[in-house]
């Protein structure tokens, strides 16, 4: 009787240290994503109020080791592009696309940055998407 209570309080015990490590690293990760993601934002958000050209940028965003992936003038294109890398923020990526004459998508890490331009050049929007 005794050794059986004492397997219930072991179980209860590694149950309860299993159950508190989940949400430890649940939490962890969460903290960690958004994190991430609001480093990429600022990031571009800060370089957007230089109004920065096409070029400028990727010369700019590649001597920092980011990729420009694919550029895009035509809506099939863009299109192409979005299906293939727009993930949960598809219809963000699309609504801008839309709007604006030329999408770039750049590889930063583990984010991809979609960025918009207007007819001149100039950088006027962006989305941030997680790989």
């Amino acid at each position: 009787m005794a050794s059986l209570n004492r397997f219930w309080i072991f179980a209860g015990a590694l149950a309860a240290t299993i159950g508190a490590l989940t949400v430890a690293f649940w939490l962890g990760s969460a903290s960690f994503d958004a994190r991430r993601y609001s480093q990429h934002y600022g990031r571009l958000a800060k370089v957007m109020h230089e109004k920065p050209s096409a070029d400028r940028l990727t010369l700019g965003l590649a001597a920092e080791g980011t990729e420009l992936l694919k550029a895009a003038t035509k809506a099939e294109d863009k299109e192409q592009i979005l299906l293939a890398r727009g993930g949960a923020r598809l219809a963000e990526i699309r609504e801008k696309a839309a709007r604006y004459p030329e999408l770039r998508v750049y590889l930063a890490g583990d984010m991809l940055y979609f960025v918009f331009f207007d007819r001149e050049g100039v950088m006027r929007d962006f989305t941030c998407v997680s790989r």
